[in-house]
């Protein structure tokens, strides 16, 4: 299937600006960030790849989407948060605007966490990658915030 609608208008070069939560009590991190996104593999999937940095360290990620029936999934890697390990997602198709996966990672000793990550497109050539970090009770803590703003 073709990518959907929502994601294939964010084909472009992005710039903009991230925040990282390490404790929802705590200020975020701040930093610029870069956004490249694209449909690849004959506009079959949409890959999202992003730069930022922590402490003045770079760090990227790329979100690889794709789509069938009604069901998304998703490929994520960053060099930050999963370092070598790649996250698999699913999801389903947005009714809201919002594209939406969620994956799971483990936390030893306990059970493993969830990690959910949406792509909104804002008004104006904007769009907010937001990252959440799921505790094994189901509660959402917000854990990345990249706001782009279309280059050009």
């Amino acid at each position: 299937m073709a990518v959907p609608t929502i994601l294939a208008e964010l084909a472009g070069r992005w710039q903009g600006t991230n925040r990282l939560w390490l404790d929802p009590s705590e200020s975020a991190r701040e930093s610029m960030a870069t956004a490249v996104c694209q449909q690849v593999a004959q506009g079959k999937f949409f890959e999202l790849h992003y730069t930022w940095a922590d402490e003045g360290l770079p760090q990227e990620g790329v979100l690889l989407l794709g789509q069938s029936q009604e069901q998304l999934s998703a490929a994520w890697v960053d060099s930050w948060h999963m370092q070598d390990t790649m996250m698999q997602c699913t999801g389903t198709l947005p009714s809201d605007g919002i594209v939406s996966v969620v994956g799971h990672y483990a936390a030893p000793p306990g059970p493993d966490w969830g990690w959910r990550i949406a792509l909104q497109s804002d008004p104006t050539d904007q769009f907010r990658l937001i990252m959440y970090n799921i505790t094994p009770d189901g509660e959402e803590m917000l854990a990345v915030e990249a706001t782009f703003t279309r280059e050009g």
